[in-house]
């Protein structure tokens, strides 16, 4: 049952809900959500637009619904949940929330590995709620509403707190949204999954936002050469004004006969698929130098499956992992460090905004691949 707002805060709000079988966002206004003992409220400033988010409109991921999408954003702390204690941050503290929130009690959690965290997958990738078993958000008819982390393509969202963590000033405040999750994700496929050392090369397949995160996030790792491979001369050469030292137009060419011509017939010794489609699976594998590894961070669509040829995969000792995320707690203030020390730029990355009265359109243009970089969704 929904509390009673607080004499500073609205009793409603509105929010982007995918209401049925339609792949379509609508705005209308619901209550306010409360946070409970270890959660904040935040006034959500902007929300990034993901392709993962994109998935579930489009029923390619399973979601409970009618849900509130939107998993990275900034904004401002308005309340803490009565009970909470030690914590770190305060209300009117602004902030970025990642979008893995680790309930800190699994076992995986206690092991540090946010990234496996047993309950978020569990209970809100799942289910649409937090751990205790409770989506804090509702219908206006009080009926249940689900929420896809945090739920923030709403003008509030209740976060854990163990998902947020400060901006500092100077970075800008909007387009910090996309460090939550297109940055986060970056950082724990480069530096979790796939080690990626200073002068090892690297190519990227798919540059989109979690893609064009990669290629910032290791060129600050000192990876050279980083090939970008996509099929849009636009997302390519966003891609090289990011940190892409070569690219490569796998609509045009072969990208893996490409990428050795710039290696000298090597290979790259760590490769990165941000697209989840099993050609450019198969595309990046054979992008590989002998011993390299291949880290596969693109959701797929429903059970979509890539073959990997076995032979050249034992005989050339390839290696080949998955990426979600990073580790929440110890990765998202070591991204948000990136941006402030200038080697990471949100400004650059995010290339559109919309109003979240127009939160369908923006997924609309995302589906039809017309967004360079990342577009964010901005609260009045």
């Amino acid at each position: 049952m929904t509390e009673p707002a607080s004499p500073t805060l609205p009793e409603t709000m509105k929010a982007a809900v995918l209401r049925d079988d339609r792949p379509a966002l609508e705005v209308i206004e619901i209550p306010v959500p409360r946070p409970r003992r270890g959660e904040a409220l935040v006034k959500v400033r902007a929300c990034g637009v993901c392709h993962t988010d994109l998935h579930v409109i489009k029923s390619e991921v399973a979601f409970p619904r009618p849900a509130v999408l939107g998993h990275e954003i900034s904004g401002t702390i308005v309340e803490v949940g009565d009970g909470t204690t030690d914590a770190a941050l305060e209300v009117g503290d602004e902030v970025v929330g990642a979008f893995i929130m680790p309930c800190t009690e699994c076992d995986a959690c206690r092991r540090g590995r946010d990234d496996l965290c047993a309950s978020f997958f569990g209970h809100n990738r799942l289910r649409g709620t937090l751990y205790d078993g409770d989506s804090r958000l509702s219908l206006p008819d009080g009926s249940f509403l689900a929420m896809y982390s945090m739920g923030g393509l709403a003008e509030y969202a209740v976060v854990p707190l163990s998902a947020l963590t400060r901006l500092p000033d100077g970075l800008d405040p909007v387009t910090s949204a996309v460090l939550g999750c297109a940055a986060f994700t970056a950082y724990g496929a480069v530096h979790r999954a796939g080690h990626v050392e200073r002068g090892e090369s690297v190519a990227v397949v798919a540059v989109g936002g979690v893609g064009s995160g990669v290629v910032q996030v290791a060129r600050a790792a000192g990876a050279d050469p980083i090939i970008a491979i996509d099929v849009s001369d636009e997302k390519l050469e966003a891609a090289r004004s990011l940190g892409a030292t070569h690219v490569v137009n796998s609509r045009e060419t072969d990208a893996a006969t490409a990428v050795r011509e710039l290696t000298h017939g090597r290979g790259v010794d760590v490769a990165f698929e941000a697209l989840g489609h099993p050609a450019t699976f198969a595309q990046a594998v054979r992008t590989l130098a002998d011993g390299g590894r291949m880290v596969a961070i693109g959701i797929g669509a429903g059970n979509a499956a890539a073959e990997v040829e076995i032979t050249p995969l034992v005989r050339r000792g390839y290696t080949i992992t998955g990426s979600f995320g990073a580790r929440t707690r110890e990765d998202l203030p070591a991204v948000v460090d990136l941006a402030r020390r200038g080697e990471f730029d949100t400004v650059d990355l995010v290339t559109r905004r919309y109003s979240l009265d127009d939160a369908d359109a923006a997924y609309q243009a995302l589906s039809r691949g017309e967004i360079t970089g990342r577009a964010v969704v901005v609260m009045s």
